[in-house]
């Protein structure tokens, strides 16, 4: 009978110690992000290679302080395909991020297919939004866009211990 309540015991430990990470991991440090208009996009202009605002609407985001690349936002524009490429600077490497299947907004399975088969584009938004991290934007044929925040080559190699190279900006202290 000890060893049926304690097996019982240790399940419903587990299975609470289970929900518990599950909800940590998925919602618990996300909070919604209120749109702030203009700046809520922006992307790098090929023209002064410093980040603008682009013209939006419907903006939604999440963000955690718990990570630099939890940032997830959707927003739509009537921005052409010329108006874009031409006046945005690409984005290199462009892989979006999963996010929490609440913020259902955020496909990142459709956004990388897009990408791939080239009815999506990805601009760079802001390099370096903080140290070592990019925010990308990639925007549909459609007019959907999505935007996320990824490691870029500095952040990979510093981030690893190692020192930064050349091409890199001097990292902030605590990764010296």
């Amino acid at each position: 009978m000890m060893g049926k309540v304690l097996a019982i015991g240790i399940a419903l430990t587990a299975l609470v110690a289970g929900v518990s990470m599950y909800y940590l991991h998925t919602s618990a440090f996300y909070e919604e992000l209120e749109a702030q208009g203009d700046a809520d996009v922006m992307m790098t202009a090929r023209a002064s290679d410093l980040p603008e605002a682009v013209a939006h609407a419907g903006f939604q985001g999440i963000d955690s302080d718990s990570s630099p690349i939890r940032y997830r936002a959707c927003f739509t524009t009537d921005l052409s395909a010329e108006t874009l490429r031409a006046t945005y600077k690409p984005a290199e490497n462009a892989v979006p991020l999963l996010a929490p299947k609440w913020f259902d907004c955020f496909d990142a399975k459709e956004v990388g297919a897009a990408l791939e088969d080239g009815t999506a584009m990805a601009f760079m938004g802001t390099e370096n939004v903080r140290y070592g991290i990019d925010r990308i934007v990639a925007i549909l044929d459609d007019g959907r866009g999505f935007v996320w925040q990824q490691i870029n080559h500095c952040g990979e190699i510093v981030f690893d211990g190692q020192p930064a190279p050349d091409d890199c900006p001097e990292p902030p202290e605590r990764y010296q």
